[in-house]
């Protein structure tokens, strides 16, 4: 998969602050509406990038709409689209729920004269505005490097197990940019730089922690010297740390979880997680909201705005500039 060019946030905070004091300059009299449609709406992950895209929002007083649905599908999220491109808002922001099946519904907004920005999620590749390809109009992919992050996850679990052993990935189907991404930088990582790792099979478990759980407790019972989980998101990673402790493995076999809600800090004290990898959601919603306010003040912004991570486990948890970054609720 080509790699995409992120600018990364600090780069675009300066751009943005100047931009959002001269946007209110020519705009004053213009009361923008800005529609942010999240995965699911009661994930804490999509939660904190509300806050984030309400700060932003509050500070070029512009209107954010957040709608979205119960679960990540395309089937449910698609009709909420729907409804948000019928009430015509001056741009959309939206973490698509699959990567094909949201093209032609997202095609509609932009026919529409709707600008769109996709945040977390992309469609197509996410290299957008080439030319080329029925999925490159967004104008903007706001998002963590998740290549990176899955190369992170890699070094962190490689380090918890001692450069040796096996491990696989828990992931939640193929099909979804972000996870699908993570899942390549993970591998590639362990096979580039961590040759006494053995990479078992993905298993895919439909965002279901109770699956999850019951996977690794089969590859387990066929891989008696399973050492490491990774779980590509957090339904995964949780799921696969119960199946750990329900094996009687809490402590042999580690778990490095994608994602840092409020929960984390419980396993990660209790030893069912060793590590988390958090994200920037706040920074992602914030940054949207303000490339899409860029936009319609007739600046330019970049094609890609890349967002960090931090690496959480029972070391720092009690730092308040790591504990930060956990998701609100």
């Amino acid at each position: 998969m080509e790699r995409r060019s992120f600018l990364k946030a600090g780069v675009v905070a300066a751009l943005v602050s100047v931009t959002a004091v001269a946007g209110q300059a020519q705009a004053q009299d213009k009361k923008f509406t800005i529609a942010l449609v999240p995965g699911l709406t009661t994930d804490a992950f999509y939660i904190t990038m509300r806050k984030g895209a309400e700060a932003a929002a509050k500070a070029v007083g512009a209107e954010l709409v957040f709608q979205g649905a119960p679960d990540f599908n395309p089937v449910t999220q698609v009709p909420v689209l729907d409804a948000i491109i019928a009430k015509k808002p001056d741009a959309i922001l939206i973490a698509p729920t699959d990567k094909d099946q949201l093209i032609q519904p997202l095609k509609k907004a932009h026919d529409a004269g709707i600008p769109v920005i996709t945040v977390d999620t992309f469609i197509g590749d996410g290299i957008y505005q080439t030319g080329a390809g029925d999925a490159e109009f967004p104008l903007s992919y706001i998002a963590s490097d998740n290549v990176l992050g899955g190369a992170i996850a890699a070094r962190a679990l490689a380090k918890a197990v001692g450069e040796k052993g096996k491990v696989y990935v828990s992931n939640v189907k193929p099909g979804i940019s972000t996870t699908d991404q993570r899942e390549q930088g993970f591998k590639d990582e362990m096979a580039a730089n961590h040759s006494g790792i053995e990479v078992l099979e993905s298993q895919f478990n439909d965002n279901d922690a109770n699956k999850a759980a019951s996977q690794l407790q089969a590859v387990f019972a066929r891989n008696s010297d399973l050492v490491g989980v990774f779980g590509a998101n957090l339904f995964s990673a949780l799921g696969a740390a119960n199946g750990v402790q329900q094996a009687g493995q809490t402590g042999n076999i580690k778990v490095v979880a994608f994602d840092a809600p409020t929960s984390i800090v419980d396993n990660i004290n209790s030893g069912l997680v060793d590590v988390a990898i958090a994200q920037h959601p706040a920074e992602i919603g914030y940054f949207g909201v303000m490339s899409a306010y860029a936009h319609l003040t007739g600046n330019s912004i970049p094609t890609a705005i890349g967002t960090g991570f931090t690496i959480i486990d029972k070391a720092n948890l009690a730092d308040p500039n790591v504990a930060k970054y956990i998701y609100s609720d």
